[in-house]
């Protein structure tokens, strides 16, 4: 199971992604180009120490970034507002990868359409939409409980002893 972003705007977000994906101990993708610039500082600013922790690949573009999941025979699943098919409905699996829009603007069209399948998180009427990194949470906890990730994360956590 991997999260992607595409072309993040918002640093802290990215920030929250990458400890998310550190935590969970799951891939993550940033599609480029980002709306900041991505350097050391600025994650070490934003992700803390999590970025040594987390899988991180860089792509240079949506093109690259299709290339990858294709070589790895992974689905690429896009979480948007507007999507027909509910998260809870939809069926996970192990290799998918949960790709996030921006910020500011979502994911365009085109994106969408090369794209495996496109889920949304039901929300209540007349709001817009969540933070990035909530919704990929709420939509990655359902993948990993479908696919078996908790119960690798449970089995980890209870060898590993608790570090401060």
């Amino acid at each position: 199971m991997r999260l992607a972003l595409f072309q993040p705007d918002i640093a802290p977000n990215m920030g929250a992604a990458i400890r998310l994906a550190a935590c969970l101990d799951i891939g993550l993708d940033i599609i480029e180009p980002c709306g900041f610039p991505i350097s050391d500082k600025a994650l070490r600013r934003s992700a803390m120490d999590y970025s040594a922790r987390c899988e991180l690949v860089r792509h240079i573009d949506f093109a690259a970034f299709v290339a990858a999941t294709k070589a790895t025979k992974s689905r690429i699943i896009a979480i948007e507002t507007g999507a027909a098919v509910p998260f809870t409905e939809f069926a996970f699996q192990h290799s998918d990868v949960l790709m996030l829009g921006r910020e500011t603007s979502g994911t365009p069209a085109d994106v969408i359409a090369a794209c495996d399948a496109v889920v949304m998180i039901p929300m209540a009427p007349g709001n817009r939409s969540l933070n990035v990194t909530i919704s990929g949470t709420i939509v990655l906890t359902e993948a990993l409980r479908q696919s078996g990730g908790w119960r690798n994360l449970y089995v980890h956590t209870m060898l590993e002893p608790l570090t401060s």
